[in-house]
């Protein structure tokens, strides 16, 4: 019986220590901060090369007129205390209008050029800062826009009172659509009119478990939740808690959900989720045709025709 309970308590404590062992590696992998990319399922976080002639063209002229403008990089502090930076691209003819761009997964503030010269040439102050872990922002960890929920408050705070802007408009792709999501559930000043979430997930937790049952062939218990007492303790937060879902319950400003019918990194069912369960004045738009965040590509006319609409 003695020699059972041995076996029992070896065995007992070598699982303890695969856990432990496997939990910092994931966490290693998605959530401590790394200039390595990660292989993601259902393609990178970022919108796919563009082969075709035509938009290939287009991506040379917009990244041409990206180079010829001038963008001012601005500075904030986070409230547990890191450098977080941004690109400022102000308006010709200042209005008061301005937008925050919010990039994916292992991103940065040099992404989005097609959207940015969109809102730009409405007339608006192009805000595009990077990500708490990411580009020139300190952290050592990245949120997945949990905690860069209450940096985009700060953000928006400096768009007001350093910038006189009177109407703020928060617009993010992947990992950034998500962000914007989660800052939909704060407390946010009158100053801020709407948001717009391209391919967002439901939560990190949801996310996470996607991408371990495919690209491991794992399930989700017990890793993610393994993996979330590691993140909880090194860098503050669980994935349970950092739902996109939860905070558009608490959204009170209008919503523009947008995601593509053909997207294997973040499921297309994610979209219609976060459409049931926001408050407030909302529209989602599925777009056939469209991988992950390619919605922009794929139909540019039609979502900047719906853009337009939106804003106004």
């Amino acid at each position: 019986m003695k020699k059972v309970l041995k076996w029992g308590v070896t065995i007992a404590a070598l699982l303890v220590i695969v856990f432990i062992v496997a939990g910092n590696y994931f966490y290693n992998v998605a959530v401590n901060r790394s200039e390595e990319s990660v292989e993601l399922y259902g393609g990178s976080d970022t919108a796919s090369t563009l082969v075709d002639e035509e938009e290939q063209r287009k991506l040379e002229e917009v990244l041409e007129w990206t180079e010829n403008q001038t963008f001012e990089e601005v500075k904030v502090e986070s409230h547990d205390g890191l450098n977080l930076s941004a690109v400022l691209l102000k308006s010709e003819k200042p209005n008061g209008k301005a937008v925050i761009l919010a990039h994916g997964y292992k991103g940065s503030n040099e992404q989005m050029p097609g959207i940015t010269k969109f809102y730009h040439e409405q007339g608006y102050d192009v805000l595009k800062p990077d990500a708490r872990g990411h580009g020139k922002s300190e952290g050592s960890y990245i949120g997945y826009g949990w905690d860069d929920r209450k940096d985009y408050t700060r953000w928006v705070d400096l768009l007001i009172n350093e910038y006189g802007a009177e109407e703020v408009y928060l617009h993010g792709f992947s990992m950034g659509a998500a962000t914007v999501l989660m800052t939909s559930g704060e407390d946010l000043p009158p100053e801020v009119k709407g948001i717009i979430a391209d391919s967002g997930y439901t939560s990190v937790e949801e996310e996470l478990a996607h991408q371990l049952k495919y690209l491991y062939n794992l399930p989700a218990f017990p890793l993610m939740e393994i993996t979330s007492v590691v993140t909880n303790i090194r860098a503050g937060y669980t994935f349970s808690e950092a739902s996109a879902v939860e905070q558009v319950k608490k959204n009170t400003l209008p919503l523009l959900i947008i995601h593509g019918d053909q997207d294997e990194l973040v499921p297309t069912d994610m979209a219609s989720t976060l459409y049931e369960a926001a408050s407030g004045e909302k529209e989602l738009w599925i777009v056939r045709g469209a991988g992950h965040t390619e919605a922009y590509t794929v139909a540019e006319e039609e979502y900047q025709r719906r853009l337009k609409e939106f804003l106004e």
